[in-house]
């Protein structure tokens, strides 16, 4: 009995482990893809470049206060 489950079970493994070998030449494509775009913008990013505190719209807000 254990036996066949062993057997099932394998071939369930050996079926998967192809359909993996299938998709991994279009995750490696993708990856290109993305590491080439992200190449191309890396001019315009604002994580990577310094935006300046005039255009931030992020930056603490001044407070008046009177003393």
């Amino acid at each position: 009995m254990s036996g066949s489950s062993s057997v099932t079970t394998m071939k369930k493994v050996v079926q998967q482990l192809q359909l993996e070998a299938r998709l991994n030449p279009k995750v490696s494509q993708a990856a290109a893809d993305l590491k080439q775009f992200c190449l191309q913008n890396a001019q315009h990013d604002p994580l990577l470049t310094r935006v300046s505190s005039s255009t931030n719209a992020f930056r603490p807000q001044k407070v008046c206060s009177f003393l």
